[in-house]
Parts: C-alpha cells; sequence; structure tokens
C-alpha cells in the first residue's frame, strides 16, 4: 500500500512540475511578444451572446509600424486579427532612387514591413546614401518616418533636403539621429533629397514621407473574432517585426454580421522594453555595435563602429574576436594558447608562456615551505615551554 501511495505521490509531483513548466513557458512566450509593443486598447465588457467579429477604430492614433497583436486576457492567448486601412483618397504617387548599387531600394516605398532595402558598410569608412522621392505633383510635407529590419541600428546622421522654387533648400540640417520619425517644417515639393550615413550595417524596411495634403481616410480598423464573457487587449505600434502565435482565423475580411465598437483611448504599455538584442542596456536603435555587449559605446576612431566590432587591422575579423586586434592575422596563429596572437605575443619566448603551470609549482612550494617552518616553530616554542616548567 505504501508503495501505491509512494508511486501516486511521484506521478502527482512530476505531472505538477510538468504543467508549471509548461505555463512557464507559456507566460514566457507571451510576454517576449508584448514587450515589443509601445501601446495598447482594452477592450472590456463586450454585449454579445454568441461569437461575433468586432471592429475597433485606430484612426486617431498616430502609429509608425502597422502590426497588431491581439490578446485574450480570458484565456491568456493570441486571436487571429485582420487590419483595414483604407487607401487614401488622394495620396500622390511617389517614386524613389538612390545613389547605390542596390537592386531592392523600392522595398522602402511597397507598404511592407517584412521587406527592406539592405545598404552595405564600406570597410574603413561610414557608410552613405542618397534617396530620392520624387512625384509629379507637389507634396507638403513635415515628417518623415524611417523604419527598420530587426537588430539594425539607426544612422548616424540624417539631412533632408527639398526642392523648393528652383532651389535645392535644407529641410533638415545634417543633425545627429536619435528616433525613426523626423519632424520638419511644412514644406512644399515634388523632389525631396534624404542623405543617410551610417556605421554599420543598414537595412531599411520603410521610407514614408507623410503627405499633408492628401485627404485622410477615417477608416483605419483591426477585427478579430470575440467571445461572449472575454475580454481583450490590442497592442500597438512595435518597435520591432514580431512573430504573434495564433490559432485558424474564420473569415475577417467579410463585412457581414460585424459589431463596431465605439472609440477606445490608447495607453501606453507598462510591459514595452525597447529592442536590444545584446542586453548591453543600449537600445538597438542607438548602440554603435547592436549585437555585442558594448555598455561604454566606446569609438577611438568616431567611425559610427564601436570598437568592440570594429576591424581596425582590416583582416576581416572584428577587434572583438580578433586575437592581435592591431596587426593582420586572418589565421590567429597563437603557438602557446594565451590567447595573444603569435605576431603580436612579446612573451613567446618566455618559458612560462609554453609552460604556464610552472609559476604554479613555485607558488605551491613556497607555500608549502612558509607550512614547514610554521609547524617548526610552534613545535620549538611548545619544548621551550615544557622545559620551563
Amino acid at each position: 500500500m505504501k508503495s501505491k501511495i509512494i508511486i501516486l505521490s511521484l506521478i502527482l509531483t512530476f505531472g505538477f512540475i510538468v504543467t508549471a513548466n509548461a505555463q512557464g513557458l507559456q507566460q514566457n512566450s507571451i510576454s517576449s511578444v508584448i514587450n515589443a509593443y509601445r501601446f495598447y486598447k482594452d477592450i472590456r465588457s463586450i454585449s454579445i451572446q454568441v461569437p461575433t467579429v468586432v471592429e475597433i477604430p485606430f484612426a486617431a492614433d498616430f502609429i509608425e509600424r502597422f502590426d497588431f497583436a491581439v490578446l485574450d486576457k480570458t484565456t491568456n492567448s493570441f486571436e487571429p486579427h485582420f487590419f483595414k486601412q483604407e487607401t487614401l483618397v488622394n495620396e500622390i504617387p511617389v517614386s524613389l532612387s538612390t545613389n547605390s548599387n542596390t537592386g531592392s531600394a523600392n522595398r522602402m516605398i511597397d507598404k511592407d514591413t517584412g521587406t527592406y532595402a539592405d545598404f552595405l558598410l564600406p570597410e574603413n569608412t561610414q557608410g552613405q546614401v542618397q534617396i530620392t522621392l520624387t512625384s509629379v505633383n507637389p507634396i507638403i510635407s513635415s515628417i518623415l518616418t524611417i523604419l527598420l529590419d530587426n537588430n539594425v541600428a539607426l544612422p548616424t546622421s540624417v539631412e533632408i533636403r527639398a526642392f523648393v522654387d528652383g532651389q535645392n533648400r535644407i529641410v533638415v540640417a545634417n543633425r545627429k539621429m536619435d528616433q525613426q520619425t523626423i519632424r520638419f517644417p511644412q514644406t512644399t515639393s515634388n523632389r525631396w533629397q534624404v542623405l543617410f550615413s551610417y556605421g554599420q550595417p543598414l537595412r531599411i524596411s520603410e521610407l514614408r514621407l507623410n503627405q499633408d495634403n492628401a485627404t485622410k481616410s477615417s477608416v483605419r480598423t483591426i477585427r478579430f473574432l470575440a467571445q461572449p464573457d472575454h475580454s481583450y487587449r490590442i497592442y500597438f505600434d512595435p518597435d520591432r517585426l514580431v512573430k504573434v502565435p495564433v490559432g485558424e482565423a474564420g473569415n475577417l475580411v467579410s463585412a457581414q454580421d460585424i459589431l463596431a465598437i465605439p472609440t477606445v483611448l490608447s495607453q501606453n504599455n507598462p510591459n514595452y522594453i525597447i529592442a536590444d538584442v545584446d542586453s548591453d542596456e543600449v537600445p538597438d536603435i542607438r548602440d554603435n555595435c547592436v549585437s555585442i555587449d558594448n555598455a561604454n559605446q566606446r569609438d577611438i576612431n568616431h567611425n559610427g563602429r564601436g570598437d568592440v566590432c570594429d576591424d581596425f587591422d582590416q583582416d576581416s575579423l572584428i577587434n572583438s574576436k580578433d586575437n592581435c586586434p592591431d596587426n593582420p592575422n586572418r589565421d590567429q596563429k597563437d603557438a602557446d594558447s594565451d590567447g595573444i596572437g603569435d605576431v603580436c605575443d612579446k612573451e613567446e619566448s618566455r618559458i612560462t608562456e609554453h609552460y604556464p603551470w610552472i609559476p604554479w609549482v613555485g607558488i605551491g612550494f613556497a607555500a608549502l615551505v612558509l607550512i614547514i617552518l610554521l609547524v617548526l616553530t610552534a613545535r620549538a616554542t611548545y619544548s621551550a615551554k615544557q622545559k620551563n616548567k
């Protein structure tokens, strides 16, 4: 009987551990999603008796990245959704060209945040790219937004020019770039030039010139299938691409039997954590070495690349992975395995370099001698006291 009780206890304990681990993994998965979003809207008390497609307006919100996550707070799981945005009534078509030889430039205006234009970085200097936006009719604008691929830093500087009355005028003087949205005095032009300087590989997914003279559509909504007596939280405007785990979706495109929800107040997401892939407490968009921890952001040659991911000796190995960062040595030869490449190891001939255990033998021998002397001294002292008694 006792053995059965023990076995049952073990089974219950094991089941509890497995369940707890599964819940922990689910919570971590949810956290990794919601941490990327800057804002949310809470949807509570939906008056429905059966599962119903609901529609929530987002027309009044300024959004940089049109990506969303709908969390069912009752089941703690994400729901499929459909984002609907009507095309601007008189949006002026824009064409784009660059002074770079990249063949992917038009991806910056394809309205797909999953694609990007890739600009290569020169070996020992900062990169520069000039992007020209042209239109048949003049565009009135005061905002430029740049969206990046994941784990990519912002350009180090930006300059914006516009052709006005036959002159190439500076709209934004060359300055450090510290955010994705750039605001400037309202300007009218049909030719805009944007000059980016960058110290790390640059991948731009979208480049948007806001058209103040376009008639804005008031229709921008999210649809999802809501369940009776459930509450929901809609996260939006993430700072990076996020894969949201969802199940099978119904036909959310259909306009039949939709319940329109009144405008809901947006709130800042307290769980938002700005993208920082190397966890050095410097956000990716402002990190001069995105993938390697360098909280000090040291950049001794001021080329926009942090020293740990720069390549001073041009041997195709970044400094943090180069055992001799100031002298070319692609083979990384290190005869004595001390972490210093042979070409810059000034102590290569020392016997302790070849036999690193020798100093420890010396230290151990010295310690042994010291212990013996202490024992002899203690014994002599003890003997002297016995004789004096």
